[in-house]
């Protein structure tokens, strides 16, 4: 079999894959991208945009009823049609062709097929006929495969047809009822969804809402989506499903009830796609998540690099940040840093250096589209407690900004800030309230900045807006005297 060679071959091409390829084609290396699926991957057609696309009608429809002059305006209800529609303009309706024409202008050879190690800096790719091309790269291989939905072992779920993130997100016609197992960000986002399009929607969860973040911010959801006629079973768990034969979803709870829908959402988690990938033929587990170094490198249990350092993952599939800005952030890392390797240029691998994802560890932006949304960066009050930091907590209710209290009436939202009282910096910051996403990248700054409390009374937000929920968090801190 003949074998075609590349200095670097990365296997995924969604938005990770497509920056690790175009960063390191920018630093002087013949790159190959390999895809079975569409380029541009999940985020942008089950994920990210899709979603966000579903919600945004909504949210902007009960922003207008929250602001007196305008709520008057709102005569109609929703057009899910047109919803629909708007999504499905969003996924290009899951047509690849622009992606696939940005991968050749950036001067990546993209691969259509399926792609399976066989051997150190080798794969095969098997095309839509069936034909198996040999591919090696003489420097680096990146797995870029993203993650799948995970389904627990519920007696009865897997025959049952569930939904996952992917029909909720591509669906083309809106359930009567719709039953979703989770409490996380994709259970949260696609309930709002698709109770502001019209289902009845069931969420059970075996724990909280949104139980890894601030407790207000699952406190404060939770109370939304009981307002937009969500029904909440929280601290309990499926004991069993079904799908009977008039197609009904059957849910048996361990409470003793039961739930009835149309369809059942799952969205407990999610698992690596490395199970078919061939990994044993390089001596890694296959279904396995794949560590790596803060230059993305994978490495074996002593936290050396694998085989000699050959072989990259970036995004989902390492297990770092399951988000797709976070992704692109190794994304960029990687590329570069597998370039500067080939090429035999210095390596900057210390913390915050060029070619290291440092922020994966405590300085990590999300964003959760819910009403209200969730805004967080950086360490929990209880993450930063549990990694040993001397704490303070500083909390201030953001309807009392003046902004905020323009922007919709009766606004109601919360933010937190968590100070490391030894070096007094910002550990984490989270918001919760109406369009408190475009309040992060300034908590962002100050998280992956360190910059001092001290430095933080001198920048200014502009009056009258929310972003002055930052003095009114500085002031019930208390200033430092001569700061």
């Amino acid at each position: 079999m003949t074998t075609t060679e590349y200095d670097l071959i990365v296997i995924g091409a969604g938005a990770i894959g497509e920056n690790v390829a175009d960063r390191a084609v920018r630093g002087g290396l013949r790159t190959a991208l390999v895809e079975s699926e569409l380029v541009g991957g999940e985020c942008s057609y089950w994920a990210c945009m899709p979603s966000k696309a579903l919600l945004r009608s909504g949210t902007v429809l009960r922003a207008a009823r929250a602001v007196g002059g305008a709520k008057q305006a709102v005569t109609g209800e929703i057009d899910v049609a047109a919803v629909l529609e708007r999504r499905n303009s969003f996924t290009s309706d899951w047509k690849d062709a622009s992606q696939a024409e940005w991968v050749e202008g950036a001067g990546i050879d993209l691969i259509r097929g399926y792609a399976r190690f066989v051997g150190p800096k080798e794969i095969e790719v098997t095309g839509t006929d069936g034909q198996t091309t040999r591919y090696s790269a003489t420097h680096a291989i990146t797995v870029s495969t993203g993650s799948a939905a995970l389904l627990p072992d519920v007696p009865g779920l897997k025959e049952a047809r569930p939904w996952t993130s992917r029909e909720a997100t591509s669906a083309q016609s809106i359930p009567p009822r719709l039953a979703i197992i989770g409490g996380g960000v994709v259970a949260v986002e696609m309930a709002t969804a698709y109770a502001s399009l019209g289902s009845v929607v069931t969420l059970v969860s075996r724990g909280g809402i949104l139980s890894t973040m601030e407790p207000f911010a699952g406190e404060l959801v939770g109370a939304s989506l009981r307002d937009l006629g969500v029904s909440l079973h929280l601290d309990t768990s499926p004991t069993g499903v079904e799908r009977l034969g008039g197609g009904d979803v059957v849910v048996h709870l361990d409470d003793g009830s039961t739930v009835v829908a149309d369809e059942l959402l799952v969205a407990t988690g999610r698992t690596p796609r490395t199970d078919d990938l061939g990994l044993e033929t390089i001596g890694l587990t296959p279904g396995d998540w794949l560590t790596v170094d803060d230059t993305l490198r994978v490495v074996d249990a002593d936290g050396e690099p694998f085989d000699g350092g050959w072989l990259y993952a970036t995004g989902d599939v390492n297990h770092r940040a399951l988000l797709t800005h976070q992704g692109k952030y190794q994304a960029r890392a990687a590329g570069d840093v597998i370039a500067a390797r080939a090429a035999g240029r210095e390596v900057f691998d210390q913390p915050w250096g060029a070619h290291v994802a440092t922020a994966d560890h405590q300085a990590v932006p999300q964003v959760t589209f819910s009403d209200p949304e969730v805004a967080s960066v950086g360490l929990t009050a209880a993450a930063a407690e549990k990694a040993g930091y001397r704490t303070r907590v500083v909390d201030y209710e953001i309807g009392n900004v003046a902004g905020a209290s323009v922007h919709a009436d009766g606004y109601k939202g919360t933010a937190r800030m968590v100070v490391d009282e030894d070096r007094k910096v910002v550990l984490g910051v989270t918001f919760v309230g109406p369009d408190v996403g475009e309040l992060l990248h300034a908590a962002t700054i100050a998280v992956t900045g360190q910059v001092p409390l001290d430095r933080l009374w001198h920048a200014v937000p502009a009056y009258p807006t929310i972003n002055e929920v930052w003095l009114r968090l500085l002031e019930t801190y208390g200033r430092p005297v001569g700061a």
